[in-house]
């Protein structure tokens, strides 16, 4: 016997989810009579399937929104079609409606034990049947849209995810190689959070004498954020802001501020350390636009370096201010950080503070070698998770 599929000149008009009804009967005169009932609904697809061995295949092409299926025919059970219905990965959910001659409360327990969803005898009246697709229909239909919306989000999220990967990259690609030999050492870590935040650094030698280091932390996060500390970093590397002497911290900070005005950047501002450190008369020069101090860990103590002022790009116009402070000859440690380093939540809910960041530094237990990753690790443990919540980054300089 071969299945017959009515006519849908009416579907290109219907949304995306149509209610769509496929009968499984091998009466072609029931057939017949449910398609007239069903001929005045436009909105609802009729489909028919008179060999009940074809039905599986011709469910799974037609997608229908509900099911309609005689329990007696020949050659196959209808309860064991039922089974068939619900074990297919692509019909199990479909909501299934029994069509059949007995009104016997066992033979409805079957079928409902089976994984039917409803029970009519044939012929039902047509208001019933009619309020019935439907009523089923609108379930299934609601239970496709979620699935899809579910999916719609992963697909987003994961898109999101990859991108945010791609800029991590693109950052980490940007920042400085470490310097391991010469009168001035450096080794840093930078362990972007889930959501990637503006964190970027870097160091270059200025002229023969003055070594530049500096650390920006733009607000926000995301692909928009890491891609403005990235041109940011890109201007104080190349020294292209026209008229400034990149041995000035406070020159420095002042031309960064005109030159990335938030308004122009998407509303987005950053705070910055910049430091200048004179290899001659170990001196060094520094600033802050908002910006965590840094720390010099020197002889068993620990100073901060900073000079308030406001963050880059907030206020056209601002003036800045610098400091200056004298290295000793012996080696000094000067760690420049985000405020992802110390800002972490504590087990009580209390956050780590930028004292308790200076106690750890000074923890002689602690080899400067591996003190960043001691810290990371400790943070990552005090936290419960792998990835921090903010960008971690960390600069180490041995002057």
């Amino acid at each position: 016997m071969m299945c017959a599929v009515s006519d849908e000149n009416n579907a290109g008009a219907l949304s995306e989810h149509a209610i769509k009804v496929l009968l499984v009967d091998d009466q072609p005169i029931v057939a017949d009579a449910v398609r007239r009932m069903l001929e005045p609904e436009t909105d609802i697809v009729f489909h028919y399937c008179q060999d009940p061995s074809e039905a599986i295949d011709m469910a799974a092409e037609v997608q229908p929104t509900v099911i309609l299926q005689d329990l007696v025919m020949p050659d196959i059970d209808g309860l064991t079609l039922v089974r068939f219905v619900r074990a297919h990965p692509e019909l199990k959910d479909v909501p299934l409606i029994v069509l059949s001659s007995k009104e016997e409360a066992i033979t409805k327990a079957e079928a409902f034990a089976v994984g039917a969803n409803d029970y009519l005898v044939k012929l039902p009246d047509r208001i019933e049947l009619v309020a019935r697709i439907r009523y089923h229909s609108r379930g299934y239909i609601n239970l496709l849209e979620r699935n899809e919306a579910y999916q719609a989000l992963y697909e987003s999220r994961q898109a999101l995810m990859s991108e945010l990967a791609q800029a991590a990259d693109y950052v980490t690609s940007r920042l400085p190689e470490e310097l391991m030999e010469g009168p001035i050492r450096t080794n840093w870590r930078f362990f972007p959070s889930a959501q990637l935040g503006g964190d970027c650094f870097g160091y270059h030698w200025v002229d023969d004498e003055n070594f530049a280091i500096y650390l920006l932390d733009v607000c926000g996060h995301g692909v928009g954020s890491a891609l403005l500390s990235v041109s940011a970093i890109n201007v104080l590397r190349s020294h292209s802001l026209p008229g400034v002497d990149f041995r000035s911290p406070e020159k420095v900070l002042s031309g960064m501020n005109e030159a990335f005005q938030m308004q122009e950047h998407n509303n987005l501002y950053f705070t910055m350390w910049y430091g200048v450190f004179n290899a001659r008369t170990r001196k060094l020069r520094f600033s802050n636009g908002g910006h965590p101090p840094a720390l010099l860990v020197s002889s068993g103590s620990c100073s901060e370096l900073i000079a308030t002022n406001f963050v880059i790009g907030a206020f056209p116009g601002g003036s800045y201010c610098s400091q200056e402070t004298e290295i000793p000859a012996s080696p000094a440690d000067l760690y420049v950080f985000s405020d992802g380093v110390y800002e972490v939540e504590q087990p009580d809910g209390s956050m780590w503070t930028l004292e308790q960041l200076r106690d750890f530094l000074l923890n002689p237990g602690h080899s400067p070698a591996s003190k960043i990753d001691d810290l990371y690790r400790m943070l990552q443990k005090m936290r419960g998770r792998d990835v921090l919540d903010d960008d971690f980054s960390m600069v180490r300089v041995t002057l």
